[in-house]
């Protein structure tokens, strides 16, 4: 690394680092995932070859971080809600069907729901699980995803178009 570049850095975590983490603090759940998001973004200004170009050192930083936010929110419903949406569907379902083995079957096919709905469209995907599951309002959904009120909400009825046309033919 060049001792210019450390010293770009260096100057704008000194002015924008403290800012940059209570952005990142305010926009997740986990308060303990903001050194590693604040790294994140820092290790991405460091990739940049010439950050002799940057007008802005602010905006693009917040910029980064909006990406890495919207990154750690996609790569966390991915990971920890299909469990939940699963246990959501099977959950609704339960109480009509008491039989252990339609429970089972209803769990698997709530689960390959949620891996289809991801394949399909991750955005959508993290709506549902965000909005339904965790209870999350549209408007924090949206700023979560770094996309409008009325964005969110397409991807909520996308979500709940394509498990609508799932359940009724599950083919």
């Amino acid at each position: 690394m060049t001792e210019t570049k450390r010293d770009f850095l260096t100057a704008v975590e000194r002015t924008h680092g403290r800012r940059l983490r209570q952005f990142l603090s305010a926009r997740v759940r986990n308060t303990a995932d903001v050194p590693d998001l604040a790294q994140e973004v820092f290790l991405r200004l460091l990739r940049l070859d010439s950050h002799e170009s940057i007008r802005n050192p602010q905006a693009y930083l917040y910029t980064i971080a909006s990406h890495v936010l919207n990154q750690h929110a996609l790569r966390d419903a991915a990971t920890a809600n299909k469990v939940r949406f699963a246990d959501l569907l099977s959950g609704a379902q339960a109480s009509t069907q008491p039989d252990p083995a339609a429970e089972i079957e209803t769990q698997q096919f709530g689960a390959a729901l949620a891996r289809a709905l991801e394949k399909h469209s991750p955005r959508a995907y993290l709506t549902l699980v965000l909005h339904r599951t965790e209870g999350m309002p549209l408007k924090e959904v949206a700023t979560q995803l770094g996309v409008s009120y009325s964005m969110a909400k397409r991807y909520l009825a996308q979500a709940l178009t394509f498990c609508q046309l799932k359940l009724e033919d599950p083919e």
